[in-house]
Parts: structure tokens; sequence; C-alpha cells
């Protein structure tokens, strides 16, 4: 009901918007709700949660959340790195497939203790086709023996590399080395479940807070799915319970930046994103930060679309697109214009770089190269006038970058028309992945460090291959770089890395926009909010509230 007040409000604001909008620059204090000795810390979030399952989980928000509840057995520190959440103690053999893992003493909220049998449980039914799991492939990225053929159907999920010695041992059997195994530990579709509790649930796992289990730092108070407003509490049979100083997390669902900055200033939340003209308002504020992203956002393109299926034609589109104007006229957050398929800091190689200071940029804007790849197009397409329609979500950023992107594609290419049509972000979701659009403006945060987490996204059968690409070199190269000879020459393996991306940007796989940054409005008590760029937004076991 919160979140309704709020968009009722601004049906009058348009006089008192600049006031209420100067409130922290008049010395006036930011109100807070919270009552004393209350220490709920207020997140906004800017797209509901879709699923709790961890097997069904797609986006950052449901990964955030989960996080907050479920403990694997790895969890990142403050700077990122992987560190022991509920493994004691492991063994690893020399050749680097095999971990032998003891679990610490834990329990789920319901008394029961946390066993290997509970990530086994969770690990062969992600892998199980029946469960139709879109990051099932993950399992495959981290070399899990058998995964790619309980995944097709042509192993059962008990071949899964996977068993429990007993309770406390948990072994782990891998087909290659994977030198980031320890990070893709802590992403939240390797969590444990408990397996007689899902079970319990007929069907409705993970729906409310009487269908979930935690063993985490909070549980789950209040929720429904698609709900614009949640709750979390402490856990007091948490195992490491003495670490956490919060009570719980209140999470609202507020897309405008405009209403996140109000919900802010008027105390109802304590983190929130800006974005746009907030940003200009409150940039001297000294609740105000900045902190980079990892998410690329892109345009996917159909490439079964009339139209798309000519590498000229995506060319142009993305190249008649100013992305430096788009940052800063439109987001204002920090964020850059993304020439690239693999983000800024995302990894370093071998050579202790970062991967973008070793690769090119690709598909800049450029007006008149842009027409010159159009002209090409509709020679070749044998047509002069195209239609596309762009899918996108229904939060403020996203819409204000459609209708920018729209604007500059029609202006520069003439016989080019793009209509908008704005949907939920799961609706996006769902359509995208369907391969049910023309264009989507969509985006993909990194899994773990390492540029395999984008570039594996568009080989010829990968399910995030949303338009359908297919180039038998691509392929090859990956595939090596996964399981094959590169794999096991690291200097080599990031030298073919940046081949894939090049070969990727030249065919325009993607129509790659920005590389978000972070603008957010974080109160003065609130300490040790832990931010990544890498698998979970972030992350709030050691934060405190004064």
């Amino acid at each position: 009901m919160k979140q309704l007040r709020v968009k009722h409000h601004l049906r009058w604001l348009s006089a008192a918007t600049a006031l209420a909008l100067a409130l922290p620059f008049m010395g006036l204090s930011r109100v807070s709700h919270a009552e004393e000795g209350e220490k709920v810390l207020k997140v906004q979030v800017e797209v509901e949660v879709a699923s709790l399952d961890t097997a069904v989980a797609t986006d950052g928000t449901s990964f955030e959340v989960l996080a907050n509840m479920i403990d694997g057995l790895y969890e990142p520190d403050a700077s990122g790195q992987a560190v022991p959440a509920l493994v004691e103690s492991e063994e690893v053999n020399e050749a680097g497939t095999e971990y032998r893992f003891k679990l610490k003493e834990a329990k789920w909220q319901n008394g029961t203790p946390v066993t290997a049998h509970d990530f086994v449980f969770s690990w062969q039914r992600l892998c199980d086709p029946e469960t139709h799991s879109e990051y099932s492939y993950m399992v495959e990225t981290a070399g899990v023996k058998n995964a790619a053929a309980v995944i097709a159907g042509e192993k059962k999920p008990e071949e899964l590399g996977i068993h429990a010695e007993d309770d406390q041992t948990l072994v782990v059997e891998l087909d290659f080395p994977v030198p980031f195994f320890h990070s893709l530990m802590y992403f939240p579709i390797f969590y444990p479940i408990n397996q007689e509790f899902f079970e319990s649930t007929n069907g409705q796992y993970a729906t409310s807070p009487e269908t979930f289990l935690a063993n985490g730092a909070f549980t789950l108070k209040s929720y429904e799915p698609a709900a614009t407003s949640f709750e979390l509490e402490k856990n007091p049979d948490y195992y490491n319970a003495e670490r956490i100083k919060l009570d719980g997390l209140q999470y609202q669902v507020i897309k405008d930046n405009q209403a996140a900055a109000l919900a802010f200033n008027s105390g109802e939340v304590d983190i929130t994103r800006l974005g746009g003209e907030q940003v200009d308002l409150y940039k001297e504020d000294p609740a105000f930060q900045t902190i980079r992203g990892g998410y690329l956002w892109y345009m996917a393109v159909n490439q079964k679309v009339s139209g798309f299926e000519s590498t000229h034609m995506r060319k142009a589109v993305v190249m008649s697109i100013d992305k430096q104007n788009i940052c800063d006229t439109v987001l204002k957050d920090g964020s850059v214009p993304a020439n690239f398929a693999v983000p800024i800091d995302l990894a370093t190689g071998p050579d202790g770089k970062d991967f973008r200071d070793s690769a090119g940029s690709y598909l800049e804007f450029d007006a008149e190269a842009a027409k010159e790849e159009f002209a090409k197009a509709k020679e070749e397409l044998g047509k002069d006038s195209f239609q596309f329609e762009m899918i996108y979500e229904d939060t403020e950023a996203s819409t204000n970058v459609a209708q920018k992107i729209k604007e500059m594609v029609e202006s520069n290419l003439e016989g080019v028309e793009i209509s908008l049509k704005q949907m939920p972000k799961k609706n996006r979701i769902q359509l995208t992945s369907a391969k049910d659009f023309e264009i989507s403006l969509t985006r993909w945060g990194p899994d773990y460090a390492d540029p395999m987490t984008y570039l594996a996204l568009w080989t010829t059968d990968a399910p995030y291959n949303y338009g359908s690409w297919s180039n038998e070199e691509y392929d090859k190269i990956v595939k090596s770089c996964q399981d094959g000879e590169l794999s096991l020459d690291q200097a080599a393996r990031w030298e073919a890395l940046h081949e894939a991306e090049k070969i990727a940007m030249e065919d325009a796989v993607i129509l790659p926009v920005y590389q978000v940054g972070g603008a957010y409005m974080i109160a003065e008590n609130v300490h040790d909010v832990h931010f990544h760029s890498v698998a979970l937004n972030r992350v709030y076991k050691d934060a405190y509230m004064d």
C-alpha cells in the first residue's frame, strides 16, 4: 500500500516537486520511520522478485534476496573474493578435479540439520530436465562430472558428479579443473534445498514464508509472488547469528526515480538507487554514492526476424546510437558506453591486466558509418523500409533509454521505424527467452569473475542466445576454453577469449548499449553494505545501523 500512496501523490507534485527534491539542500533532516532500537534496513529495488526457487530464479533481485536467506558452500567477502560459508574444511586432489568438503554444523530454520544430502538434492534437481532450469548450464560451467549428459536427459540425475559420503561430507567430481570454481559456489543456484521440506510443499515451494526454508542470516517474514513489498527478519538459529547486526530487511519495489528519491527523503527507504535528473539534484548530498556495476545492457535482436539476419542491418542500428549521450543525459549515474561484450573490471588475466585493457573497441557510435551499413543492408535485403518492435521493462531508466534509442535510430537511419512496447520485467524475460520478440532491451549481470560468463551466452545452443546467432569458429573457441585444450593453458585461453569477443562483436551478435553505473542514496547511519559487480548485487551480512 505504501507504494500506491507514493504514486498517488505524484499526481499533484508538479508544484511541490522542486521543493520536495530540494529538501536535502535546505538543511532539513531526513525523516526516519524506524522505532527506537529497531534495526530494520529498508531497501528499494527496481523490479519485483521473479522467484525464490534457486533452480528457477534468473534475475539479480531474486539472487540478492536468496543470498540473504540461504548459505551455500562459499560466500563473497567485502572485496568479492570467495570465502567459506558452510564449508568447515576442504580437500582438493592434485588434478583439481575432486573436492571433498566438510560442512559446518548448521540448521534450517525448522531445526533440521543442514547436510551434504541437501546439496546433492538441490544440484540434481537443478540439472534434471524436468525442472527446466535456465541456469542448469552453470553446472556444466563448473565442470561437474556428467552435468551435460544429465541436463540433456542422457544420464539420470543420480549420475551427476556429486554425492554425500556422510551427513557432513560432500564430494564433488569435475570433468576438468575450473580455476574459478570457488566463486561459482556462492552463486545461488548452487545453494542447498532440504528435500523433505521441498516435497512437503506440494509444488508450492518458495511462494510464501510457509513454503520457504532458510538456513542463512535472515528468514522470510512476509512475501507473495510479484509483491511490491516484502520483509525478512533475522534468523536466531543461524550458525553465525552473532555476526548479524540487523533485525531485518524491508524491501520495496519502486520503479520511478523521482518516487525513489522522495521515499528516501521521507525515511521510507534507507538505500535507494537514483537515475536521471535525481542524480543532478542529489549528487552533492553526503548520502550520495556512485558504485560501478558489472551489468551490461544491450539490445538482443532476433535474427529470425526479417531484416536482422543481415549483419549490416545489425551494425547500422547499433552504430546509429550515441551511447555516450545516453549515459550523460539520460542515466547520469556513472554508466559508461559499452563498445564491447565483456565489461570493464570483470576479470583479470594471467598477465595481471583487466580483460578490457588488452581488448578492442567495437560497434562505436558513428552516424555516417551507420548510414553506410544501412545502405548495404538495403541492397542485401532488397527493400528500403523496416519496422521493428522493441520490448523493454517498466522501469524509468529502461523507458527513457528505449525512447532515446528509438529517437536516435530513426533520426540516423531514414527508413527504419521502431515501435516501443513496455511491460514488467518478468514478461519481458519470458518473451525474450521464448524468442517471441524482435528487439529486446535486456541486460546480463556476471555470474562469476571470468569472461566466459558473457561469451558462453552466444554459443549456438546456449539458452541465453536469444538472437539465434550461430558461428562455428566461435563455438569451437568457447568450447576449447571451457573444457578443451585451451582450458589447460591460461595464457592461450585468455588470448582466445579476446578473439571470441572480436568474432561476436564484428558480427554484432548483440547490440551493446552501456555498462551500468550505480548512483545510490545510502542513509548516513547505514554501514558496511557490501556491493559487488559479480553474482550478487548487495550483501547485508556485515551491515549495521547506528
